[in-house]
C-alpha cells in the first residue's frame, strides 16, 4: 500500500525523477513521457466521469484504476527474467475486459455511415477528448517500446482503450440523441 507523508522531496530539482525500480532518469526520458501521458489520460477520464452514472461511471472508475496499473507498469523497466507477478503489469484479462465491453456497447449501436465528429452530450465530448489523449499516450508508449522492452499487454491495452472510449462516446450520444456525423466537403 502507498503511504505518503510528504509530497515534496526536492530530489527532482535537478531535472531527474525516480523510476519504480529505484533508478533515476531525466524527466524528459521517453519512459517518463509515457507514464505521464497515462496519468493525464486518467485525469481526463475523471473529467468525463463527472457526467457519467451507473455502469458508465463504474466502467470509467475501473479504467482509471487500470491506468494506475499502466503507469506502474511503464515506470518500472522490465527486468531480465522477471517472474510473473514480481512487478505490477497490465494483464491480458484487462485487455479482454475492454474488448467484451466494446462488443456489448457496440451491439446496441447502428453501423456507421460516416465518421463521427467529437461532441454531442457532455459525457461524449469528454470521452472523445479522452480518446485523443489515449492515442497520444499509446504513441508515447510505442516510442518507448521502440527503444527498450516493455510489456506488450500495456500497448494492447492502450490500443483497445481508445476504441473503447470511441464506442462509449457513441453510446453516450445514442442515449442523448446527439451523435454528430461528418459531412465531407461542406455538405449540409
Amino acid at each position: 500500500m502507498v503511504h505518503l507523508s510528504r509530497i515534496y522531496t526536492r530530489s527532482g530539482d535537478d531535472g531527474s525523477t525516480g523510476l519504480g525500480d529505484g533508478s533515476r532518469v531525466r524527466k524528459t526520458d521517453p519512459r517518463v513521457a509515457a507514464y505521464g501521458d497515462a496519468d493525464e489520460l486518467g485525469a481526463v477520464i475523471g473529467m468525463a466521469a463527472l457526467y457519467a452514472d451507473g455502469d458508465d461511471l463504474d466502467g470509467l472508475r475501473r479504467i482509471q484504476n487500470d491506468l494506475f496499473d499502466l503507469g506502474a507498469d511503464l515506470c518500472r523497466p522490465l527486468g531480465e527474467g522477471e517472474a510473473p507477478g514480481q512487478a505490477l503489469r497490465v494483464q491480458a484479462a484487462q485487455v479482454k475486459r475492454l474488448e467484451d465491453e466494446i462488443d456489448r456497447m457496440n451491439a446496441a449501436l447502428a453501423p456507421l455511415s460516416s465518421f463521427v465528429l467529437s461532441g454531442g452530450t457532455p459525457l461524449a465530448a469528454h470521452l472523445h477528448l479522452a480518446r485523443c489523449v489515449c492515442r497520444r499516450c499509446e504513441r508515447s508508449a510505442r516510442r518507448l517500446a521502440d527503444s527498450t522492452a516493455i510489456n506488450e499487454e500495456a500497448l494492447r491495452y492502450l490500443n483497445r482503450l481508445s476504441d473503447h472510449l470511441f464506442v462509449m462516446a457513441r453510446h453516450a450520444n445514442r442515449e442523448g440523441g446527439q451523435e454528430i456525423l461528418w459531412k465531407p466537403g461542406g455538405q449540409g
